[in-house]
């Protein structure tokens, strides 16, 4: 896990090496163990190294292969890197290093852009061929690790975060009107390859982007699936389908073990990171370290889990670890937070992440978590109603139970420059929704949270978050054999039980009942969902400040209503219609858009 950055110029140049420079500092807290720079002719990269696996200089980057005359940048963790390089060696290549580096570079030497149907993990990666000036950018197939870019005539720029293009400068940080609307109608999800910012794009997940000298480029989708009935599964029934997860799950978690340093695990209480536990204490793991985080209440909610964590950290003996926050932390932490967003994002546990993984980066350097698991296997309680409409009516149903606001509402709430002249929200649901695929209603909306919403939220979140701390985040339950079972999984047993059955199924062959069958749970921070003291006053001085006024993105009186009655405006969704505005213009401000 690590940070990358680079930049290839395709009008002669040669790069700016400071700029570069630049980005690549702006990158240290996800890679503090090391720093790197290489350039040649018209490529430079850059990379900031955490040390998981292969822990001597072997592993530093950029990497090159002076026999293949390749060079790369890595960002994640190949966690079948050691099977590839068995094969790759009994295919004549020969290794200097332990490093799941070195097997992405003979990997695409050997296979070229195919490459990528081989690795199992989380990854973002650049390579440059240097006998052609072909220069190649990949991105995972859930999209866990981020790649950012920024073109401007003769120049392509591309870094781990977007924050760090900035540090490169040169950026055009206009506001995109259409990334503007869905960031306010879709719980502030910006679709790829958009971002708020008119000139960073994203290059979207399951993406290889091969680009040409002279600066064309070609994009391949090299996964999609498919979210019908499979024949290969149309004897399975119910307990298969249960058993079908749990072992999928199983290899999902072991996989994500493989690291030359510890592996711990964020632990909620909850159905999906008590699994993980779980099928880790059945591996055989003692003294697991886990680590939980709780807030004051505020408002009359309760901002902790620790019965449920506590049950299952004794049940299954590990090294448990609880950080209680107290409120006037949250205020002081949430400058640090929005800091560490490469994008603007509403959802309040963002502080959470980052304070939990403030303390468990002083423990560990890596974790499991749970994200991915409600959006795989239908937890949300809206998913019924969803599943229930017609196949035709989905895209509109969706819009009605999923979006913060409607276009017409937006109209009381952007300044007219920037709202478009018709629902572009809406129209990317409908476009999703009618790709090929997706059997029914329910496969249409799981299809699109999962390679979506899920991508620009949850788990862009936890890897900002973590890797803030230089904490590196896995996920197993976005394992991408589990989500491709899933999305074959016959929707009547996800939507079993109050959703997620067939995952409920699975978890009570190895979890107390309790955990199982307990009340859905959230993580809360209270103190920010009601505004609490000194968040409002850092919600009202955001939206007070110079840069704001200028860019006048929001309506006066709407502005005014939200703040005469801060906790009262609520989106449909049930967010704090004040936060999201307020996070919005204090994202911009706190990275130096003006």
């Amino acid at each position: 896990m690590c940070g990358l950055s680079g930049e290839v110029r395709f009008d002669g140049g040669r790069p700016d090496l400071a700029a570069v420079e630049r980005m690549t500092d702006r990158l240290a807290a996800r890679g503090p163990d090391g720093r790197g720079l290489w350039s040649q002719g018209p490529v430079a990269l850059g990379h900031r190294r955490l040390k998981i696996i292969d822990l001597s200089e072997c592993g530093a980057q950029p990497m090159t292969d002076p026999a293949a005359r390749i060079a790369g940048v890595f960002n994640g963790c190949i966690y079948n890197y050691r099977e590839l390089r068995d094969e790759l060696r009994g295919l004549g290549h020969r290794f200097f290093s332990g490093s799941d580096t070195e097997v992405v570079l003979k990997a695409y030497q050997q296979w070229g852009t195919a490459c990528v149907d081989r690795l199992y993990g989380m990854f973002a990666f650049v390579i440059v061929e240097q006998a052609t000036g072909r220069v190649v950018l990949v991105r995972d197939r859930l999209g866990i690790k981020p790649l950012y870019l920024t073109e401007t005539p003769g120049r392509l720029r591309f870094a781990s975060s977007l924050p760090a293009l900035l540090a490169g400068g040169g950026v055009d940080t206009s506001l995109d009107p259409v990334a503007l609307h869905q960031y306010m109608s879709w719980h502030a999800t910006v679709a790829a390859p958009r971002t708020v910012l008119a000139g960073v794009r994203k290059l979207p997940p399951a993406t290889v982007r091969v680009v040409e000298p002279d600066g064309r480029h070609r994009d391949i989708r090299y996964w999609q699936p498919s979210y019908t009935r499979r024949d290969e599964y149309a004897h399975l029934g119910p307990d298969d389908w249960r058993d079908a997860v749990l072992d999928a799950l199983r290899t999902a978690v072991r996989r994500r073990m493989v690291a030359d340093v510890p592996v711990g695990v964020l632990l909620s209480g909850g159905l999906d990171s008590s699994l993980i536990v779980a099928l880790l204490a059945d591996e055989g793991q003692r003294d697991l370290a886990t680590f939980s985080v709780g807030f004051e209440s505020e408002g009359g909610e309760e901002g902790d889990e620790f019965p449920y964590s506590d049950l299952v950290a004794r049940h299954f003996g590990t090294d448990h670890h609880q950080l209680m926050v107290p409120s006037d932390r949250v205020s002081t932490a949430l400058d640090a937070a929005i800091e560490a967003m490469s994008e603007p994002m509403t959802s309040h546990d963002v502080v959470a992440f980052h304070l939990l993984s403030e303390q468990v980066a002083k423990e560990v350097k890596v974790v499991q978590s749970g994200q991915g698991a409600d959006e795989v296997f239908a937890g949300y309680h809206w998913y019924p109603d969803l599943a229930a409409v017609p196949r035709q009516r989905e895209p509109e149903r969706y819009a009605d139970t999923y979006f913060d606001r409607s276009h017409a509402d937006l109209a009381g709430v952007l300044q007219p420059h920037l709202l478009p002249d018709h629902d572009v929200s809406h129209r990317f649901v409908v476009e999703h929704m009618a790709e090929p695929g997706a059997e029914t209603a329910l496969d249409a909306a799981l299809r699109l949270d999962t390679h979506v919403m899920l991508v620009d939220d949850p788990v862009k979140r936890v890897d900002n978050m973590t890797m803030d701390w230089g904490l590196e985040a896995r996920v197993p339950f976005l394992d991408h054999e589990l989500v491709e079972l899933a999305a074959a999984c016959p929707p009547e047993l996800k939507l079993a039980d109050g959703g997620k059955g067939v995952l409920k199924a699975a978890g009570r062959e190895v979890l107390p009942a309790e955990v199982v069958d307990r009340p859905k749970g959230y993580f809360p921070v209270p103190a920010v969902k009601h505004m609490a003291g000194p968040v409002l006053e850092r919600v009202r001085e955001a939206l007070a400040a110079p840069a704001a006024r200028s860019r006048g993105v929001f309506q006066d009186a709407y502005l005014n209503r939200l703040l005469s009655a801060p906790d009262d405006h609520r989106t449909r969704r049930g967010a704090n219609a004040l936060w999201q505005v307020a996070l919005l213009e204090t994202w911009l401000q706190t990275h130096g858009i003006t």
